[in-house]
Parts: C-alpha cells; structure tokens; sequence
C-alpha cells in the first residue's frame, strides 16, 4: 500500500522533521485560499501514487495565489501514468542551495533494513545507480540493534562534509528508521531532502510503502488508503482475493501459486516474450474467482493472448475449468487463450474445454511457446 506524499510528511513532522508548510487541495480555488495562507511563492504538486509527477508536469511552482489556483486548475484533472490527479498538496517553496536522497528499503540479500542515501537528490535513483553508481552509498542495518547514531552520521559524511547538514541529515536518517519500522513499510523515501540558501534542512517530500501484509496492525495507516489513486485493476483484484501486478508484456497470465506464478513468467520471457501481468488466484476452486481474473486481464489492451497455466493440487482443475468456460460466455473475449492444467481432476477439466475455443497445452513449454505465437499473430 501507497500513501500520499502530504500523508507521510504528517508522520515527519510528529518526529521533529522540518518540512515546508502546505495543505490539500481538491479545487482551484481551494488552491488559491491556501496560497493566500501560506503567502510567497508555492509548490502545486500533483498526489497521485506514481513516480515522476515532475517530469509529467504534476509539479508546479507559482509566485502568488492567483498562479496557484491557474496551476491546480493546470493539474487536476491530469493524467499521470493512467491515474487521475484527483488533489493537489499547494505547499511553501524553498530556496534550494543543495539536494540529496535519503531513502530505506527492505533488502533481501541483507536480510534487513538498508539505507541508501546519495548526493544525487531531485533525481530518479535508479537512474543514478545505474550512469553514476559511486554516487550511491549505502549502509545495512542489524534491526537486533537498530539504527545506531554514530552508524548514521557516518554515512551522512559520506555525501557532504557540512556539519550542519550531516546533523540535519542524521536527524532524518533517524526518523525513516523509526516510521519505517513502526508503520511496517517495504520502502520510505525523501527525495529531495534539502540545504536551502540560510543553511536550513528541509525534507520537502516524501514516499512511504507499506506492506500490506502488515495493514490489520497499522490502523492508522491502513485509513490513509486511497483507492483513486490506485491502479482499478489492482483494486478489483484485492477485492476479488486475487495477486495482481500490471506488467508491461503483451501475454496475460493467469496461474495458481506465486511460485507456479513466478516460473511462467520466467519462461514467458525466456522464449522472448513479455508478461502483461502477474496474477495468481491461489488455492481456491471458486469459478467465481476465475472470472474476476479474466475480466482484470481482458481489460489491459496491451494483451494479445492469455495464458492459464493450472497445477491442481488444493486447486481443482475442472472447477478452473468451470470458471473459464463461465468466463467466455459471460465476458467479451477478443484474444486467443492456451490452457495448461495439470493435476486434480485434470481428465475431467480437458473433457469440459473439448470442443471450445480455447487452444490446449500439455507442458508449460508447449503452453508459453503457443501462447507467445499467438500473441505475436495478435500484434501483427
């Protein structure tokens, strides 16, 4: 789960962070009260829960209220990586002298939390990481002991030798350790955390992701959900007790188990193609959820074909069965589909699906291999 950049600053500021004075806005001329607020110049940035709002023109400055309501008027509305900008944080501006990123994640090959922090901030890290990666310093923390002061001013020196900063900067260091711990997040993020012309610190924004496995104990947290903000499909799937990630493939997949799931992406893309999705209906033989899955799919105009890939064990083959031929008759189906199913009552599932439409597939190979054909057949 996503929250907002206002939302997580919230959490900053209850910690002693300084951050630039704003409000929310859902109307222009909302925007232009708050401006009048603030007084000087402001920031219009767009709050939806996606990267590179800046650079899709989500992010406005403007010198005086009426400019400000101009601008949101500008933003709302907009169209961000297929999400609706629906509010806008009207913030103070700051004179920016120097910026950095301060970022945590959970990393895997540590086990642990791990800091990353870089004198590259405003910018993409990734990016960085990939054309300037001795820019990026990073410091793995034992959470048996937490994130100890000393542990975070040196790796604050690391990326400027101002003093003031370096404080400024462990300050911060340590409050993404505490939010980040005590709210259950996968990654939390100021970028960019700033030096402004006096010689201030300032984090003036601010990316939180919490796991969702964790929402039932982060009531707090777990009332910030904005579901317009959100990708529909994802909403629909959650709802419907599905695993769904869009992906940016032309194959749709649809497959019970995160492992099973994992694989036939992996062979998906092993014989050159490209997963729309990641999509797992777990262990459940409710036709019910079949469908739900198919309409999800079938609502991504990238896929060219679907792939079921079915390894009945709790699941039952022919209810998978059931479901799919439910789905073709209830939904508007426009691209070819291959169905492997492989285990309870899959004798029972290949007699239901003889004589449909639908193309069969004994192993995984034959299933990806036709599935990757007739999606190129779909493209051309």
């Amino acid at each position: 789960m996503k929250v907002h950049e206002y939302q997580a600053k919230e959490l900053f500021v209850e910690r002693g962070l300084a951050v630039p004075r704003g409000e929310v806005a859902t109307t222009p001329n909302e925007a232009e009260s708050i401006a009048k607020k603030l007084g000087g110049t402001v920031v219009v940035k767009a709050q939806v829960h996606v990267g590179g709002r800046g650079k899709a023109g989500g992010v406005k400055f403007a010198k005086n209220p009426a400019e400000a309501k101009a601008k949101a008027a500008a933003i709302l509305g907009m169209d961000i990586k297929g999400l609706t900008v629906e509010k806008v944080l009207v913030t103070e501006a700051v004179d920016i002298a120097d910026e950095y990123y301060l970022g945590l994640i959970m990393d895997r090959a540590s086990q642990g939390p791990m800091f990353i922090v870089s004198a590259a901030g405003g910018m993409d890290i990734e990016q960085v990481a990939a054309t300037e990666p001795e820019k990026i310093h990073t410091l793995a923390i034992d959470p048996r002991y937490g994130a100890r002061p000393y542990q975070l001013r040196a790796l604050a020196y690391k990326v400027t030798d101002d003093p003031a900063v370096v404080k400024g900067m462990t300050k911060a260091l340590a409050v993404l350790y505490d939010v980040f711990m005590k709210s259950d997040a996968s990654l939390i993020e100021i970028n960019p955390f700033v030096r402004t012309t006096d010689g201030a610190c300032w984090s003036v924004d601010a990316k939180l992701n919490i796991d969702d496995n964790a929402l039932y104990r982060q009531p707090r947290i777990a009332e910030m959900r904005d579901l317009s903000s959100e990708d529909p499909s994802e909403v629909e799937a959650k709802e419907a007790g599905l695993s769904f990630v869009k992906l940016d493939g032309n194959v749709g997949c649809l497959v019970n188990g995160a492992g099973l799931a994992m694989a036939t992406m992996d062979l998906v893309q092993y014989f050159g193609g490209m997963p729309a999705n990641f999509l797992d209906i777990g262990g459940s033989s409710n036709p019910e959820k079949v469908v739900s899955a198919m309409r999800i799919i079938l609502r991504d105009p990238q896929v060219k074909a679907i792939l079921f890939n079915i390894f009945g064990g709790i699941t039952r083959c022919d209810d998978v069965a059931a479901g799919l031929l439910k789905a073709t008759e209830q939904l508007k189906v426009t691209v070819p589909i291959v169905v492997r199913l492989t285990g309870t009552n899959e004798k029972e599932a290949r007699a239901m699906l003889e004589g449909s439409q639908l193309v069969p597939a004994t192993t995984m190979d034959e299933a990806v291999q036709k599935a990757l054909e007739l999606a190129e057949e779909g493209a051309s």
